[in-house]
């Protein structure tokens, strides 16, 4: 019998991010997220990615 559970992935992601922020932060942050149906990790990896395409 084969391995059991999740295959691996080809991009391990090994990597914890913390953030301080401020009530008024994380309730905008919460709240794009919600409205896009989207996690807040996957919110913020978005403006990662768009802040990467738009520098110099």
């Amino acid at each position: 019998m084969g391995k059991m559970g999740r295959p691996k992935s080809d991009a391990v992601k090994d990597h914890i991010v913390t953030v301080r922020m401020s009530d008024e932060e994380y309730r905008k942050l919460k709240e794009y997220s919600q409205r896009h149906r989207q996690t807040i990790t996957k919110t913020m990896k978005t403006g990662v990615n768009l802040l990467y395409r738009e520098a110099p």
